[in-house]
């Protein structure tokens, strides 16, 4: 049984107050909140146990890179990837994608070369690509999604050319909820020798992932909003993509020797991690994804799903609202406006005065707002720790604005 009043209260930060009003968070999509056993862990750390890793023979040395590096073999179970050398610490996704960028892309792409997009990628799996662009001549292919903010596999694999080199392509919209079928599109690239890149950043939160299923060569996570902390993140990169790469950045722990005159490098994954690590970030996330999995990903998703369909149902009886992307089988994120003079920044600001925290703006997704014809739009963002009586708690601040702004 999912017990959302027992994972609630794992959640210190929900039991606060907003003037006066319960605390209704529901900008998970942006960052989500963490739960005492990551907080407690990070606060040993830093209390008992902390020093660098790798580089020393004491106790604390020792005991802080056995933590560390445990977490990487924590992270390929939650992705289902069976090599945890696979897998690369990163900042979170950003950076994930940006070591693609200049470790696969700057040295294997050139001019005229095409990168696969869909227009509701994330700013941060477009601008590492217009680099390319900008350096290089790499031309940038743009796929658009049907009406209702869906996108089919197929569509995304008819845009691909005898130049196309890369699709990067999001396995769910931060903005519409909308989910891809990127397994389809893997299969359809490789069978074309063609790579793939796939930010996972917002599906791996909300149900269970299998990466070696999916078959991308290319898969990111960040670690706040996985309710681990910022700072964290990891990207799976195929064993053959990293013969392929180039280091990212130069320093410590990346290298094997160096000399006046030469250097060589480690063995991946360390020849991609470069510098003393964010030690206590990682080790968080490594606990935010094991009670994860203690809570079961698929009970999540259920529990999720169930949010979804309530939260649809109680939407579409606001007919003065438009909702962004209505796409089957979509996840708990809603986009929307609500017409006339009221702009996404006076919605989310009357809905904190009754302690429901939304979203507004362009949610670093330009190029899909410009398609969808708004500057900006709210999104409400569901988490595993949401509720319908918060789906209730929306709807009646959502009220309240259309009373005031409409």
């Amino acid at each position: 049984m999912y017990d959302i009043a027992k994972i609630r209260a794992d959640f210190p930060i929900l039991s606060r107050e907003i003037d006066g009003k319960p605390l209704v968070y529901l900008d998970n999509g942006a960052s989500a909140q963490k739960p005492r056993v990551v907080i407690d862990a990070m606060s040993d750390l830093y209390l008992n146990d902390y020093a660098n890793v790798h580089r020393g023979l004491h106790t604390l040395s020792n005991i802080s890179t056995e933590k560390y590096e445990s977490t990487r073999a924590i992270v390929a179970r939650f992705l289902g990837v069976k090599n945890e050398d696979e897998i690369v610490f990163t900042t979170g996704a950003t950076e994930g994608i940006n070591l693609v960028s200049y470790g696969w892309g700057a040295p294997n792409l050139q001019a005229g070369d095409e990168i696969v997009l869909s227009v509701m990628e994330h700013h941060a799996n477009i601008v590492p690509w217009h680099f390319l662009r900008e350096r290089q001549g790499v031309v940038l292919k743009w796929v658009e999604p049907e009406a209702d903010g869906s996108l089919p596999a197929q569509k995304v694999l008819d845009a691909v050319t005898d130049r196309t080199k890369l699709i990067a392509i999001s396995h769910m919209s931060n903005v519409l909820g909308t989910k891809v079928d990127v397994a389809t599109i893997a299969k359809g690239a490789r069978e074309k020798g063609i790579a793939t890149l796939v930010d996972g950043s917002q599906a791996a939160v909300h149900g269970p992932v299998d990466v070696d299923a999916i078959g991308a060569d290319f898969y990111v996570i960040t670690g706040h909003k996985l309710y681990g902390p910022s700072g964290s993140g990891a990207i799976h990169i195929r064993s053959e993509r990293m013969a392929q790469m180039r280091p990212f950045m130069g320093g410590g722990d990346m290298i094997d020797t160096v000399t006046r005159d030469s250097v060589t490098y480690n063995t991946p994954p360390m020849k991609f991690e470069a510098g003393t690590p964010g030690i206590v970030q990682q080790i968080g996330m490594g606990v935010a994804l094991e009670y994860m999995m203690g809570v079961g990903m698929e009970n999540i998703a259920a529990h999720e799903r169930d949010l979804r369909d309530y939260a649809q149902t109680k939407l579409a009886g606001l007919n003065w609202l438009s909702l962004q992307g209505t796409a089957p089988d979509k996840g708990a994120i809603f986009s929307f406006t609500l017409g006339g003079p009221a702009h996404p920044h006076d919605i989310s600001t009357i809905l904190d005065k009754r302690g429901v925290a939304v979203r507004a703006g362009q949610h670093c997704a330009g190029p899909l707002m410009d398609w969808l014809g708004v500057s900006a739009t709210a999104r409400a963002s569901f988490g595993m720790y949401n509720t319908r009586d918060e789906v209730d708690a929306l709807i009646s601040a959502l009220d309240l604005c259309h009373d005031l702004l409409g």
